[in-house]
């Protein structure tokens, strides 16, 4: 009886026979689809029914229709009585959500802005009338040019080389062959002494790092030269993928500086490192007028206590070439300036035939703390040569009044760590850059020309 009265009782009152849980628990096997719960507004109040969705479109079909009709009935404004009318559905708030308090005058109703407003910015502009083309960046056009193109465009010559990677020992393989159809000097410097004949030679590094570079042998008075030379790089596989090939293809002239006629730089990833890649490429200009003269690695040490400042020459990379046979033979000369006088002069020992020297020798000079601040210290790199005056390789200037701020760095780190040496690299200049931005460079300079007036006005007395 009780049971019988309870299932009359919910016939009554519920509007389907799945919209509550009770009814779906008794129903699972009619309706084994998943629940979802939604939240209408009717008669102010806010009331949660779970609906399932099924996947039977007979089913699914009945209840969007039913639902739609429902809806727009409501909508329309038409009083629906939920209890009375079982086929009827609670009727959505559609109003724009207020964040108002009530009474408020200034009401504004927050909802998305159209897409017209969305276009347009603060200042007024519409975006849509922005011409793209305008702010197109041009890409390089020796990207679009074929080989034959820019051999005909530049008239550089070509470069033959092949390169590879060596796994089991781990190396990378560059091997620069030959050179073609170079151009001759007067085409890229009139003020060159030799008009008939380049002295050409190849400068090979991987990119970024130019410390490492290698260089091949100069090929005197010859617009074709033929190298065969091999070099090495001890570099990991996978980071030479990440490198660029540089070489650069450059004029030794011994009464002129030397020039750089032009170069080429390969990605190589775009290469299987793995296979022999025998190549020919077109020499383009280089932005480098003047090849570089060199960097040395130095290291200064202080000792307050003691009053004594040393400086360790270290080694020099990749000096710049001043003999045509026999590479270069170089020293280093270190001259203490105090303020713009010149006080004391030390060098190292020459180191015959090579570019790359390894010197790791000492000098040390006296210097009091006071006198510290007042210090400047001018390295010079010369080659040695026994029958006629030493040839200028390159200079830089650490201290008072130095030539760069590579150098002042180095000098501030010797001053705020007493008694420990501090090592660093330091990139060789002409004379020229270092006079104009060292008064220390200049009075070495001066002293130099100074002895050499000295001894020639003592030689034409001795003859008199």
């Amino acid at each position: 009886m009780a049971s019988g009265l309870f299932q009359w009782l919910l016939d009554l009152f519920c509007c389907r026979s799945y919209c509550c849980d009770c009814c779906l628990e008794k129903n699972e096997d009619v309706f084994p689809q998943r629940r979802y719960k939604y939240t209408y507004v009717y008669a102010g109040r806010h009331r949660t029914y779970s609906e399932t969705s099924s996947r039977a479109s007979s089913t699914s079909e009945s209840r969007r229709s039913s639902a739609s009709s429902t809806l727009s009935n409501n909508i329309a404004g038409s009083s629906v009585d939920r209890r009375g009318n079982s086929s009827s559905a609670p009727v959505i708030d559609m109003r724009p959500i207020e964040f108002w308090p009530a009474g408020a005058t200034n009401k504004e109703s927050v909802q998305p802005r159209s897409r017209a407003n969305r276009l347009m910015g603060t200042s007024g502009v519409d975006v849509r009338k922005f011409q793209p083309r305008l702010y197109e960046v041009d890409e390089n056009e020796d990207d679009d040019m074929t080989d034959e193109e820019k051999v005909a465009k530049y008239k550089l010559g070509q470069l033959y080389f092949n390169f590879h990677y060596n796994l089991i020992h781990s190396v990378f393989i560059v091997t620069v062959r030959e050179a073609r159809n170079l151009p001759f000097p007067m085409i890229g410097d009139e003020t060159r002494q030799d008009f008939a004949h380049s002295n050409p030679y190849v400068k090979v590094c991987l990119l970024p790092d130019q410390k490492s570079a290698k260089q091949t042998s100069v090929k005197p008075k010859t617009q074709n030269p033929e190298f065969n030379e091999t070099f090495k790089f001890e570099i990991p596989f996978l980071e030479v993928q990440r490198r660029m090939l540089l070489l650069s293809l450059q004029d030794y002239d011994k009464f002129s500086r030397h020039c750089v006629i032009g170069q080429v730089i390969l990605p190589l990833e775009n290469y299987d490192l793995l296979k022999v890649s025998n190549v020919w490429k077109p020499l383009q200009p280089s932005a480098q007028l003047s090849p570089d003269r060199g960097d040395v690695l130095l290291s200064i040490n202080y000792l307050p206590s003691a009053g004594r400042l040393n400086v360790d020459v270290i080694k020099a990379n990749q000096l710049l070439q001043t003999d045509i046979i026999g590479g270069c033979d170089p020293f280093v000369k270190v001259q203490m300036v105090v303020g713009t006088r010149l006080v004391k002069s030390k060098k190292t020992s020459c180191k015959k035939n090579t570019i790359d020297p390894v010197f790791n020798e000492s000098v040390s000079f006296n210097v009091t703390p006071d006198v510290l601040d007042d210090v400047s210290l001018v390295v010079t790199v010369w080659d040695y040569n026994c029958k006629s005056r030493d040839d200028f390789v390159g200079r830089f200037v650490l201290g008072r009044h130095p030539t760069g701020a590579q150098e002042t760095a180095h000098w501030e780190r010797l001053q705020a760590s007493h008694r420990s040496p501090v090592a660093q690299w330091h990139t060789l200049k002409s004379r020229s850059d270092c006079d104009q931005c060292s008064l220390a460079s200049v009075a070495a300079s001066t002293r130099g020309v100074n002895k050499k007036t000295n001894k020639q006005e003592d030689i034409s007395l001795r003859n008199n």
